[in-house]
């Protein structure tokens, strides 16, 4: 079994490998952006993408899932670390989190994000998708009020990046912009079947090309045409370190004095509830758009989550969570196992290691471009198209879906489109639960499936259409529930109907007896 296994991902090494390098591309500016919007240290974002990479990736069950720092948890650090007023003390917090997913998964909890419509999870992936675009616009053109390679929906929702896209307008620099839209023509033509004919250039990833246009484009601008050159605030800032000693003493240790508080407990609770929810929203997610349709199992994942959170924490990392714009920048690289993600892990600690100068000089606009793409891919809009023909009980919790994400906030906007998602579910239950069918003076009611109190009022209407001097046969052979209220309404029907002279048959109500009720 083991040799297969073995087989399997070297047989995939192809795929897998230059998969990873993409996702190292995209994940390395989110991880330094998510730990700035957290006010936590920029390492702990890198260190939690290492723990998401080395050891989540194999821990979990998912091939294509990959699992870092998550923009979506920004504002529950941000408090966290403030109310604390310790970035150790925190760590605890994120430790006791990692501990209580354990539990969840344990528990099988996991089996909740079954209970999430098709609808709204493409919902969310566009609404990320959307997001994406926004907010990495600015980066795009050289803009540099947001912080980098944000994407957040978290703390700031999509009015507020709006107006920051209008601010940008004024504020572009020239040679960032050349380079992302260079960058998003080599990515494109990268997705064309010409290049995909071409072994050679079939094999080497096009956000490589990227980032090696980006830092050519501006050695040269340097040298050559400074006003069009990208400035340092515009370009990749990673911590440099000297040799491996200096690496090691980058890496934070929890203070666990905070086991004392309270409010660490409170806080370690709620950031290991939001942080699962996110990832089995992500992972259900990843599941819609893996190629191969392949379905990662949810309780192991959260015990994956679980161990990689205790992890992180007692290194100095940020929390964790399955992340659906590093997994799809995974899925549309071309990646097929768990392989790409440990490669893109094994990448942050290497050029965190020894290239962190080297890495220093790509510019921010290049990496916004590959996650342009990466929006676009996500919110398409033939999506949108295909949500048209399947109808309104389909359309509209995918728009809502959407719409709520962007004003308001991930976990916000998934609720919105579930309660809307389940009034079209009800709604549709309610019309097909009975049915009435009319011949002449002859009248049919079936009770077609569990019968509850909802359908109360739909009976009434159809008992009140059976019109005097006629017969009616409720027949509840098809159900295997019947609502205690829905037979009291029949047995009041049953008492009345003699006055308008109808004859009515029961089958199967109440232990399944047929009992007969006529005229005298």
């Amino acid at each position: 079994m083991i040799h297969k296994h073995i087989n399997y991902y070297v047989k995939h090494l192809k795929y897998d490998i230059p998969a990873g390098i993409v996702v190292f591309l995209v994940a390395l500016p989110l991880c330094l952006g998510v730990a700035l919007a957290s006010g936590a240290p920029l390492f702990s974002g890198l260190i939690a993408g290492m723990v998401g990479g080395i050891f989540i990736s194999w821990a979990s069950g998912s091939q294509l899932s990959v699992s870092g720092p998550a923009a979506g948890l920004t504002v529950i650090v941000f408090n966290a670390i403030e109310a604390l007023g310790s970035f150790p003390g925190f760590l605890v917090v994120v430790v006791l989190a990692g501990i209580f997913q354990l539990f969840l998964g344990i528990s099988k909890a996991g089996v909740i994000s079954a209970y999430f419509p098709s609808s709204v999870i493409k919902g969310m992936l566009a609404a990320i998708g959307l997001i994406l675009i926004m907010k990495q616009m600015p980066h795009a053109v050289g803009y540099d009020a947001s912080f980098e390679g944000d994407e957040s929906y978290m703390q700031e929702t999509a009015l507020s990046t709006i107006q920051e896209l209008l601010g940008a307008l004024n504020s572009i620099s020239p040679g960032a912009t050349l380079v992302s839209v260079v960058a998003l023509l080599i990515l494109m033509l990268w997705e064309t079947a010409f290049v995909k004919r071409i072994t050679l250039l079939r094999s080497i990833p096009g956000a490589l090309i990227v980032v090696i246009w980006g830092v050519a484009y501006n050695a040269t601008a340097l040298q050559l045409l400074p006003d069009w050159a990208i400035s340092e605030k515009h370009l990749v800032s990673l911590p440099v370190t000297a040799n491996p000693a200096d690496f090691v003493q980058l890496f934070t240790f929890p203070d666990f004095t905070f086991l004392a508080k309270p409010k660490v407990y409170t806080i370690a609770i709620t950031l290991a509830i939001i942080a699962s929810l996110e990832t089995l929203l992500s992972l259900e997610a990843v599941d819609k758009i893996d190629p191969l349709k392949r379905v990662a199992p949810t309780n192991r994942e959260l015990k994956a989550q679980g161990v990689g959170n205790i992890i992180s924490g007692l290194i100095g990392g940020l929390p964790i969570t399955a992340v659906i714009v590093r997994s799809a920048a995974n899925v549309n690289a071309g990646g097929q196992s768990k392989v790409s993600a440990f490669v893109h892990g094994l990448l942050l600690v290497v050029s965190v290691m020894f290239f962190a100068r080297f890495l220093n000089h790509i510019p921010l606009s290049c990496l916004a471009a590959i996650l342009l793409q990466t929006g676009y891919k996500l919110a398409k809009p033939k999506l949108f198209l295909e949500f048209f023909h399947k109808g309104w009980n389909q359309l509209i919790p995918f728009v809502a879906t959407i719409v709520a994400i962007l004003l308001t906030d991930l976990l916000k906007g998934i609720v919105v489109g579930i309660l809307i998602g389940l009034y079209y579910v009800i709604r549709a239950n309610h019309h097909a639960a009975i049915s009435l069918t009319r011949s002449e003076n002859n009248y049919l009611i079936r009770l077609n499936k569990d019968v509850t109190f909802l359908n109360r009022a739909l009976l009434r209407s159809f008992l009140d259409q059976v019109e005097e001097n006629s017969f009616l046969i409720i027949d509840g052979s098809k159900s295997r529930f019947i609502d205690h209220d829905i037979l009291e309404t029949i047995e009041d029907y049953l008492q009345s109907a003699p006055d308008d002279n109808i004859k009515v048959e029961t089958r199967d109500l109440q232990g399944k007896e047929k009992i007969q009720y006529t005229n005298n």
